[in-house]
C-alpha cells in the first residue's frame, strides 16, 4: 500500500493553525498534533512520568506534570532540556509512528508540528503548510489572551523563526488574515488539489 501524502503544518503564535487544523479534519484529514501527544504523554497517569520523575524528583503528581516546576529545572540549562527531550522525543515519534500505521490508507495526512522550522524538521515532509496573517492582525489576537504582555509576546516572536521566512519556506501558504470562509476554502483548495494529483495515494 502507497503511504500517504505526508504534509507539515505550522506557523507562528496568533496565526490561526488551530483553527486550520480543526478545518483539515473536519475535512476527514487525519491530523497528528505533536503539542496534544506531549500533553498526554505527561497528563495524568501518562507514560512519561515514571521516567520525568526519576530525572527530575518532585515535578510530577497525580495530575501530571507540574509544569512550573519542570520549567524552573530546566529552563536556561542545556543539559537538563537535552535529558527531558531525551525522554519525550522518542515516545513523541513512536506516537507518530503508529499514527502514520493507522492512517496508513488515507490519502493524505497532517502533522500538526508549532516549531517545525525551529526545531529542524521537514526533511520527511511531502509539502510544508505555512499559516501566515498580517502583523498587525497576529498582535491583536496573541495579546487579547489571557496573561499576555506585549514583553511576553515580543519574547515569544524572538525565539521563532520570522513569519516572512516561514512564508518563503513553505510548499503552500494559508492566508488567515481573511474570513473563516475564505481561509476554509483556500483549505478545501489545497486538500482537494493534492488528492487529485495523488490518486494512487
Amino acid at each position: 500500500m502507497n503511504r500517504p501524502f505526508v504534509a507539515g503544518l505550522t506557523g507562528s503564535i496568533g496565526m490561526g493553525k488551530s483553527a486550520v487544523a480543526l478545518m483539515l479534519r473536519e475535512m476527514g484529514v487525519p491530523v497528528f498534533d505533536a503539542d496534544a501527544a506531549v500533553h498526554h504523554l505527561q497528563g495524568p497517569g501518562g507514560a512519561l512520568l515514571p521516567a520525568i520523575e526519576a530525572a527530575f524528583p518532585g515535578t510530577t503528581g497525580p495530575e501530571g506534570v507540574k509544569r512550573q516546576e519542570l520549567g524552573a529545572k530546566v529552563f536556561g540549562d542545556p543539559a537538563a532540556l537535552k535529558r527531558l527531550e531525551a525522554i519525550v522525543h522518542p515516545a513523541v515519534a513512536q506516537m507518530r509512528e503508529a499514527f502514520m500505521i493507522e492512517h496508513m490508507g488515507e490519502g493524505v495526512v497532517v502533522f500538526d508540528i508549532p516549531l517545525l522550522f525551529e526545531k529542524g524538521h521537514g526533511a520527511d515532509l511531502d509539502a510544508i503548510f505555512v499559516v501566515s496573517a498580517p502583523a498587525q492582525v497576529q498582535r491583536q489576537r496573541v495579546l487579547a489572551r489571557p496573561g499576555m504582555t506585549p514583553e511576553k509576546f515580543a519574547h515569544i516572536l524572538s525565539l521563532q523563526v520570522p513569519d516572512a521566512e516561514k512564508r518563503v519556506r513553505a510548499t503552500h501558504v494559508i492566508d488567515t488574515g481573511v474570513t473563516l470562509a475564505e481561509t476554509r476554502a483556500q483549505v478545501a483548495a489545497l486538500v482537494a488539489g493534492i488528492r487529485e494529483k495523488n490518486p494512487h495515494r
